[in-house]
């Protein structure tokens, strides 16, 4: 994966875009923090399919833990 500058990928961009139409993925940072990534579309099904494969997974599990709490005893005003 490169990895473009912030103000870099605005000044190009169009050219950019040409890159990850053919496939490859772009880091962007601003000042060295990673703040986006631009991937081609089809990398998007992989994603979804280990979604799909977590909730299933997850929906198979019992809950642990109590669930006697409610919203109010969340929300407590500590003075």
């Amino acid at each position: 994966m490169r990895t473009v500058t912030a103000s870099a990928a605005n000044r190009n961009f169009s050219g950019l875009l040409r890159d990850v139409a053919s496939g490859e993925s772009i880091l962007i940072v601003s000042r060295g923090t990673p703040v986006a990534k631009i991937c081609p579309m089809d990398a998007e099904p992989d994603r979804m399919a280990a979604k799909k494969a977590l909730l299933l997974r997850l929906s198979g599990q019992n809950s642990t833990g109590r669930r006697d709490w409610t919203r109010d005893a969340l929300h407590v005003n500590v003075i």
